[in-house]
């Protein structure tokens, strides 16, 4: 005897038949009845830097419409986390999202993803440590929309007041400490960054630590190497000759870069788009960071393009997915607002075609993917607490508290 459920949906599946094409495959997924056809209509969401980015995302699904015989409705949320969180609640999700690396582990580990990694024939040609980051239970979930690293912006017109030349770009922590405090004059200060890990972290991994082990199954925060990290990033607080974006009246890094507030800033390849837009006439180069102790190292930041698992429209999805993803649309994205492709091939045509973001392109090569364990979102929010009152605050007992956090969310995960 058919259950209750069951007979539900087969008689919903029957009055869309119509409309959509719906079949009767109900996917490996919670039942939920599946769209064939064309003639279906996808809704997408979306978190956005700007018009630009929305432009280029609805261009794009609007091209995909077109050549599948589907039609694409494109949003842009205000908060995506909550907005996502509210409609897997309410079993109403977006056909397609953009899925922050933070959240990732939560969504995948709660069965809101559907996972369609191995539907993808080149899957490999996204690099493996963008794959790790999307991947649950040995599984490419979903595949990385874009990639973006940090690097060193230099404002040339203060480089070059304070005496410098490129010779002096800092390849060293000492170095970089030298300049930052003869670049800090009057309102301009050396180095102006957000007091966040998503930034400090650099400096962990420049001194040979990080957050986790590889694997993400054990912590590793209360290192000496970290300590020595944060001592570093302290002395350079004390000194004045670095400040957070907060501590100049500005929102972020790039903010305060733009504004001839900060001499440097520590950002991402979006740097490029915000300053094409809001600081045309600024001049400025972007070299690698300096290596610390340990040698190179940099933060590197995806989100990836995720399939709800009650979505009917899976099959169309993925497919658009994969559109979305594409070399040349990664390209069109790039040009557009300034994010870096996900895909290796084309990361090497984009390193070509933009010279000045080469060291951003270079940067994917030793960067450190971000921490994606189910539940470990509330555990970086308190250490970014933490780290803004770094200047005055103990390290150690900082990285302490940290260990121990994320100890309890680990072990719930055992």
């Amino acid at each position: 005897m058919v259950n209750r459920t069951v007979f539900a949906a087969l008689a919903t599946c029957t009055a869309l038949l119509a409309a959509t094409g719906c079949s009767s495959d109900f996917g490996d997924t919670g039942g939920t009845p599946q769209a064939t056809g064309d003639g279906q209509h996808l809704t997408v969401l979306i978190a956005s830097s700007g018009d630009a980015e929305t432009r280029a995302v609805k261009e794009a699904a609007d091209a995909w419409a077109e050549r599948s015989g589907n039609t694409v409705t494109v949003d842009v949320a205000k908060d995506i986390n909550q907005q996502l969180a509210q409609s897997f609640a309410g079993h109403k999700p977006p056909d397609a999202f953009y899925v922050n690396s933070d959240q990732f582990a939560n969504y995948a580990g709660g069965g809101s993803l559907y996972a369609y990694g191995d539907q993808v024939e080149d899957a490999d040609d996204f690099s493996p440590r963008l794959r790790a980051s999307f991947t649950h239970d040995g599984k490419l979930v979903c595949l990385p929309k874009d990639t973006s690293t940090l690097a060193l912006a230099i404002n040339t017109d203060l480089w070059e007041k304070a005496g410098l030349t490129a010779e002096d770009h800092p390849t060293t922590w000492a170095q970089l400490e030298k300049v930052a405090d003869e670049l800090t004059a009057g309102d301009v200060t050396g180095l102006v960054v957000n007091g966040e890990y998503q930034r400090i972290g650099v400096f962990m991994k420049e001194s040979g630590g990080w957050i986790t082990d590889a694997d993400q199954t054990r912590m590793t925060a209360d290192s000496r190497q970290n300590v020595r990290a944060l001592e570093y990033v302290r002395s350079l607080l004390k000194s004045g000759s670095m400040k957070y974006a907060a501590q100049v009246d500005t929102n972020w890094g790039g903010e305060a870069f733009g504004k001839g507030k900060a001499a440097m800033t520590i950002e991402g390849n979006w740097l490029a788009g915000a300053m094409k837009l809001d600081y045309p006439d600024v001049r400025y180069k972007v070299v690698p960071l300096p290596a610390g102790p340990a040698g190179k190292g940099t933060l590197a930041f995806s989100q990836c393009w995720g399939v709800a698992a009650e979505s009917a429209h899976r099959a169309a999805a993925v497919d658009l997915v994969k559109y979305l993803t594409t070399s040349a649309q990664q390209l069109k994205n790039a040009e557009a607002f300034g994010v870096m492709p996900s895909r290796t091939s084309a990361l090497a045509e984009y390193a070509g075609q933009n010279p000045s973001a080469q060291a951003w392109a270079d940067a994917g090569a030793y960067a450190q993917g971000p921490v994606t364990v189910a539940g470990f979102d509330k555990v970086l929010t308190q250490f970014n607490t933490d780290l803004a009152a770094l200047a005055t605050a103990d390290p150690e007992k900082i990285l302490a508290d940290l260990q121990r956090n994320g100890e309890q969310v680990l072990a719930k995960g055992d």
